[in-house]
């Protein structure tokens, strides 16, 4: 991913507040464009003009092409505030963050995320590399707000389990391991949405935890239909099973590895 400044300068007299509230208006629309990436944007005030330092999966993610109804919109409203559209000024490429999947036409997606990732929670069946959001055709409404809010979700009962501090623990981790869930029911609308869009088989990632033991860890059956679904070898080296038929994949019981 890239570290990018965004400079807007003003060409009228404008107030803070009106200012930041176009301001703010446009990152929100980037970001459900997944054009920048995670939840903090800051945003300085220096000699008369407005800097907001943001993250992109690509070096090239903030072109015009890449921009959604709801981006270019939120641009235009810029100029009722006084402030011209933003410069784009690429720092460099952040050394700790991953890179973004190349591939022109992945063979499938695997819908995964946890709470210590902040990219996209779209991976190529390739290459196991985050898709930027902008590569695939707009899941709703213009952009992906509803992906996004749902990878938020899923994060936040990531948090709750592996904190392990509150009650709460139990149920997040039903949402995030039973195909009974809410969470699970959002994201496989989610994944079967992406698969009418782009014509390609999109994996959901059901997270393993518990069992009796590693035997019957091994041989356990999928959730949804019963089948078999184990595999020979773990793919990716993280999942350790998968059901074409139903678009699942999962991991043998983190107790167990």
């Amino acid at each position: 991913m890239f570290v990018a400044d965004l400079t807007f300068d003003c060409y009228e007299e404008t107030t803070l507040a009106a200012a930041e509230s176009a301001i703010i208006r446009l990152v929100n629309a980037l970001r459900f464009n997944g054009q920048i990436i995670g939840e903090e944007f800051p945003t300085v005030l220096k000699d008369g003009f407005f800097v907001t330092r943001v993250m992109c999966p690509e070096q090239d993610s903030l072109h015009p092409l890449n921009h959604s109804p709801f981006v270019k919109h939120s641009l235009e409203k810029l100029n009722e505030v006084g402030l011209l559209q933003p410069k784009v000024k690429i720092i460099g490429q952040d050394i700790h963050a991953n890179g973004s999947d190349c591939c022109d036409q992945p063979s499938s997606y695997i819908l995964y995320t946890t709470y210590v990732h902040t990219c996209s929670p779209l991976y190529c069946g390739d290459d196991f590399l985050p898709v930027p959001l902008y590569k695939i055709p707009a899941i709703a409404n213009g952009d992906y707000k509803t992906l996004l809010k749902w990878q938020e979700d899923w994060q936040a009962c990531d948090q709750i389990q592996i904190n392990g501090a509150t009650r709460c623990e139990f149920p997040a981790l039903v949402e995030l391991s039973d195909v009974e869930s809410d969470l699970y029911r959002r994201g496989m609308d989610i994944c079967k949405r992406i698969t009418y869009l782009t014509k390609k088989p999109v994996y959901y990632y059901l997270y393993r935890v518990g069992g009796q033991n590693k035997e019957q860890e091994s041989q356990r059956l999928c959730p949804s239909c019963g089948g078999q679904w184990r595999l020979e070898e773990p793919w990716f080296d993280l999942f350790d099973f998968r059901c074409d038929t139903c678009a699942i994949v999962s991991n043998m019981s983190w107790d167990y590895q």
